[in-house]
């Protein structure tokens, strides 16, 4: 009896460690991520000061410093929340179903789709009829290519994950090269609006996008909880997951759709904007290790945070021009990446 009673008392020990060790990094990235929203909140072509901040809340409105906070920065502060959490979470998912740590929300051609349906948008100029109209191309573009990739990838009522892989690399290119081709032949303008949306933006035109944004990406998080102890599963294996209960090929279409909804959203509303994905899953696995019940909040807040910080540093670096936000994730990230890569610490197991 005293054996299993030290038994027990070392495994509540060890469970309590790791929930207060989780406690404590979500607190943490919590801290982070609200430091850069204050940060980004007040930096800008007009800096305001943070106390400055808080006497415009009650007295300011109507005025042009409070337009500036409420109409222009925290609609993209909020989008970029959203977009930020939603492809790192997407990242995760994918990452997990793969067991490949170089898959990311991009690589089955999601981003081409949606590229291809916006360019589509621009040419036969419907943007100029709603705002409504790109999004909604970029968000149909990018589900019509998730279900051309499904399908050509579906082998005997299976799903297999190296026929999804290598189809949706080969339709991406695909998709890539016909983007390529209707800029050869786009006029100026057009081909203007193409580059600029290509290269991703968090300036949109409408909040009820940013508020739709905002709603997907928290429904996306809580959704995506009740895959955290299939993809530890997955780590281990299919076979092993096979042995442990887990429905093998329905897990692996929910959270194929669940990772395609998220970045089709985020590519319509937002553009391409890389790295993100890709870079903070890998960055998370490094601090708070592979299990899927910390890690995918962890990586949500963690992406989030990085797309604002990004973001603050597009629009501010040579302002009052702006740059895309995509330049800076790819900048930023590819170093981050590389270091990473060198730390060699891609891992996908459990810690």
């Amino acid at each position: 009896m005293n054996l299993i009673g030290n038994f027990k008392s070392k495994l509540f020990n060890a469970v309590d460690k790791k929930l207060y060790r989780w406690t404590g990094w979500i607190i943490i990235l919590c801290v982070i991520l609200f430091s850069i929203i204050i940060f980004s909140f007040c930096i800008g072509s007009t800096s305001i000061p943070f106390r400055k901040i808080i006497s415009l809340i009650f007295e300011g409105r109507g005025t042009t410093e409070y337009s500036i906070l409420f109409d222009i920065r925290l609609p993209r502060i909020i989008l970029g929340f959203a977009i930020g959490g939603a492809l790192s979470l997407a990242g995760v998912l994918l990452q997990g179903m793969f067991r490949n740590p170089l898959v990311e929300p991009y690589t089955l051609g999601i981003s081409g789709g949606a590229a291809l349906g916006v360019c589509l948008n621009i040419i036969l100029r419907l943007n100029r009829i709603t705002v409504y109209s790109l999004p909604l191309f970029g968000f149909l573009g990018a589900m019509g290519m998730i279900l051309l990739v499904y399908n050509l990838s579906i082998k005997r009522g299976g799903l297999k994950i190296q026929s999804l892989l290598l189809t949706g690399v080969m339709v991406s290119f695909i998709a890539s090269s016909l983007i390529m081709l209707i800029m050869a032949v786009s006029h100026t303008e057009n081909l203007q609006g193409i580059i600029f949306w290509i290269m991703g933006s968090l300036e949109t035109p409408n909040f009820l996008l940013v508020k739709l944004s905002l709603v997907i990406a928290i429904i996306g998080l809580v959704i995506s909880y009740f895959f955290c102890l299939t993809l530890n599963a997955f780590a281990l294996g299919e076979e092993e997951a096979l042995h442990l209960g887990i429905n093998i090929e329905k897990n692996k279409r929910l959270l194929f759709i669940l990772a395609s909804l998220l970045t089709g959203l985020s590519v319509a509303v937002a553009g391409i904007i890389g790295f993100v994905g890709l870079l903070i899953p890998h960055l998370m696995r490094m601090f708070v290790g592979g299990d899927h019940r910390i890690l995918l909040i962890s990586s949500f807040l963690s992406g989030a945070g990085f797309l604002i910080f990004c973001d603050t540093i597009a629009r501010t670096v040579i302002s009052p021009m702006e740059l895309p936000v995509g330049v800076i994730t790819g900048i930023l990230g590819g170093i981050l990446f590389v270091y990473v890569l060198n730390k060699k610490q891609i891992v996908l197991g459990n810690s």
